[in-house]
């Protein structure tokens, strides 16, 4: 393994096929030159792109949670809005860092939590007057609703920059679907 996504998270993850393989793409990490964009569902109106840059460290009591936390390892995830819905937004996110559940974290600290999140979301959110569609993809989406879109390394043999994409699995991609005719942004 080179790198790790998320558990419940769907899309690309990088696999070497020998040491050398991943002692170069272990290096690619570090230096941060790795491209990974996300795609994530979240609560809320995000108004405009930005970039969250915020140290992460394991929760003090909840050791299955990370936290926002002084002392915690650099952590910057830089955004943009690519669809608005009345109760919630489409997100784009391209990671400078990698540390564990930082797009989740990042997003419940701005006050944007992702959608089906078990671990940083109490129970699931019905916007008032919702339909009875969108009720029931909201709540049975069982998952964080985040998608490892796209990723973009160099090749550690022919140095080749490569980018691979993954096509949204069929739960994310439903729930967009639901959202765009249920939950239109007026």
């Amino acid at each position: 393994m080179v790198h790790r996504i998320d558990k419940d998270t769907s899309g690309l993850l990088v696999v070497a096929k020998n040491l050398e393989a991943q002692f170069s793409l272990s290096k690619q990490l570090a230096k941060k030159s790795v491209y990974r964009i996300y795609d994530l569902i979240c609560y809320g109106n995000i108004i405009a792109g930005g970039t969250i840059d915020e140290p992460i460290k394991r929760h003090p009591v909840d050791r299955v949670k990370m936290a926002i936390l002084p002392g915690g390892r650099d952590a910057v995830t830089h955004y943009n809005v690519k669809e608005r819905f009345q109760h919630f937004t489409r997100v784009q996110a391209q990671l400078e860092t990698g540390r564990t559940h930082q797009i989740r974290v990042h997003f419940t600290y701005i006050g944007f939590p992702l959608v089906g999140d078990p671990v940083y979301m109490s129970r699931v959110k019905v916007p008032a007057g919702a339909s009875e569609l969108l009720t029931d993809t909201l709540r049975g989406f069982k998952r964080q609703a985040l998608h490892a879109a796209k990723l973009g390394l160099i090749h550690p043999r022919t140095q080749e920059e490569m980018l691979f994409e993954a096509p949204w699995a069929d739960d994310f991609k439903t729930l967009v679907d639901v959202l765009r005719t249920e939950n239109k942004a007026y």
